[in-house]
């Protein structure tokens, strides 16, 4: 066997390792048991982290062999969606930062671009890669990223009807839909003051007084929240309502003052032209996350963001989050509805 097909397959068995290990925490819920959760993710993150090094030390050989660029692209894109996933269990600004950074890479090096041709289910994975970079870039408030995607994304699936004529896109242009109504929306916000406390409007965190004393020795902290909406025909994309989402904002610290400078939507040289990311390189730069995070900031509150849950779910959901609440710790509950059934 040649030292290319020993590199092609050790490359294969990382994949199906790593996907393996990736089903496993997929489905599992975004609360609770959060020291057994945390230690399936770093085993499923470790497993992508050894992937992703392999292919870039070993990316000529496997181009050699056939590799495609979209399937660097469903690398990187998994392991965003690790990070983005370990964010809604955590609400750590870092991880949904590290996710964002992921994403741009994938969009700016056009791992998908070169998968126009009829293969059905990569251009599933990236549809479902342009729908989960809209909702990181929502979250991270990225103005500009999300109406370049939401165009990306509208003419990708346009592209997908036209091109796939017998399959039905019918969820996928609901999809648009959605973020389009809810951009449209929101816009009403978009240029005024950030709905997170911001250090550069508000006051630092260390000024700021603790939860009212409700005892003379004890100090409540808030530390979880729970959030869902029950409006009928409400304004949301994916399982993310307009108010969950603004509720979601305020109960975040903005992760610094620098994130307000400007950053072109995709990179380009100094002659201003956009840098071609074609070739074969897979470095992603995580420098950023460092300009975005703020140790000193407190940690943001734990948030379950749920989508009409019923009466059993929700109330299994408080429960278990009342379970874990560390010891003089307070949780807030958001229910939001119309008041009629």
């Amino acid at each position: 066997m040649s030292q290319d097909e020993v590199v092609s397959q050790t490359f294969r068995a990382l994949i199906e390792s790593a996907d393996r290990k990736f089903a496993r925490v997929r489905d599992l819920p975004l609360y609770g048991h959060r020291s057994q959760n945390q230690h399936y993710f770093q085993k499923v993150f470790k497993a992508y982290m050894r992937l992703w090094k392999y292919q870039q030390e070993n990316r000529a050989k496997l181009v050699a062999s056939g590799l495609n660029r979209w399937e660097i692209g469903e690398i990187a894109s998994r392991i965003g969606q690790l990070y983005f996933n370990q964010y809604m269990r955590t609400s750590e600004a870092r991880f949904i930062v590290e996710a964002y950074v992921f994403y741009e890479a994938i969009l700016s090096r056009k791992y998908f671009e070169g998968a126009k041709v009829k293969q059905l289910g990569v251009r599933f994975k990236e549809l479902r890669f342009y729908a989960r970079f809209l909702l990181v870039s929502l979250i991270l408030n990225r103005t500009e990223m999300v109406k370049f995607l939401v165009d990306r994304f509208r003419d990708l699936v346009d592209d997908c009807n036209a091109n796939f004529r017998e399959t039905n896109f019918k969820e996928w242009k609901i999809v648009v839909q959605e973020i389009v109504r809810f951009t449209k929306v929101d816009t009403a916000f978009a240029y005024i003051r950030p709905l997170r406390y911001c250090a550069m409007f508000d006051s630092h965190a260390a000024s700021l007084p603790y939860v009212a004393r409700f005892h003379a020795k004890k100090v409540l902290k808030f530390t979880d929240a729970i959030l869902t909406s029950y409006h009928r025909n409400e304004v949301k994309f994916a399982e993310l309502t307009l108010d969950t989402y603004r509720m979601l904002q305020c109960l975040e610290w903005e992760p610094t003052g620098s994130f307000y400078q400007k950053r072109p939507v995709l990179p380009n040289d100094h002659s201003g032209a956009s840098i071609d990311h074609s070739g074969t390189s897979g470095v992603i730069d995580i420098n950023f996350v460092a300009d975005m995070t703020d140790p000193s900031l407190p940690p943001n509150p734990r948030k379950a963001v749920l989508y009409r849950p019923s009466a059993t779910h929700l109330l299994a959901v408080i429960a278990t989050v009342c379970e874990e609440l560390p010891p003089e710790s307070i949780m807030l509950l958001y229910l939001s509805s119309s008041g009629w059934s």
